[in-house]
């Protein structure tokens, strides 16, 4: 049987749009370079182009998941308007909607980030995706809505509380209506304190 044709267009991107798809649908143990392939309809060996193995392969797709949860941040801070209150609760609606819907890639994110011999990209990329909500953090805290201190501490604080809510979902112990109710509620708590829900 003859390999298939290169495919045309921009391959890689194409491959890291299959893999997350792939991600959505079975478990990390099933993506390989040659079950790609033939989802995307290339020869077995085109994704080697691209990807010197499949570690090379994770690597991007985390790293690709860093960029696309930081555009969608962004989105969600810039759509909110300049009430502060409206934008840390968009920002934290799109980071708990981003945990849920792609929990499995997510998943391969932190990993990477944790990995000894991770790679420069792979960290900037998160850096970069993460000082989104470290910049909206700053601002609440030189607005007078945040008490001062270490924005990376208030940072990490908010950003347990929306993994928190992602994972009460994911975990079945939360409908998914009640996303928009729990993160009102939480960045409520988070700005007023407990007589938010008062």
């Amino acid at each position: 049987m003859a390999d298939r044709p290169y495919h045309h267009g921009n391959l890689r991107a194409a491959l890291l749009r299959q893999a997350e798809r792939m991600l959505r649908d079975q478990s990390l143990d099933q993506l390989s370079l040659r079950e790609l392939a033939r989802q995307v309809g290339v020869s077995h060996g085109a994704p080697r182009r691209h990807f010197a193995d499949r570690q090379a392969l994770l690597d991007a797709l985390a790293e690709a998941g860093f960029a696309r949860l930081g555009a969608e941040l962004q989105e969600a801070v810039d759509g909110a308007g300049e009430d502060y209150e409206a934008r840390l609760r968009a920002i934290a609606a799109a980071y708990v909607r981003f945990a849920i819907h792609d929990a499995a890639l997510l998943e391969l994110m932190f990993a990477g980030k944790r990995r000894e011999q991770q790679s420069a990209a792979l960290h900037e990329a998160a850096d970069r995706a993460f000082s989104v909500i470290l910049e909206l953090i700053q601002q609440g805290q030189a607005g007078g809505m945040l008490e001062r201190g270490q924005p990376e501490r208030v940072g990490l604080l908010l950003f347990a509380t929306m993994q928190g809510i992602a994972a009460l979902v994911t975990g079945g112990l939360v409908d998914t209506d009640q996303i928009d109710g729990l993160v009102a509620d939480a960045i409520g708590q988070f700005l007023h304190g407990p007589r938010a829900l008062a």
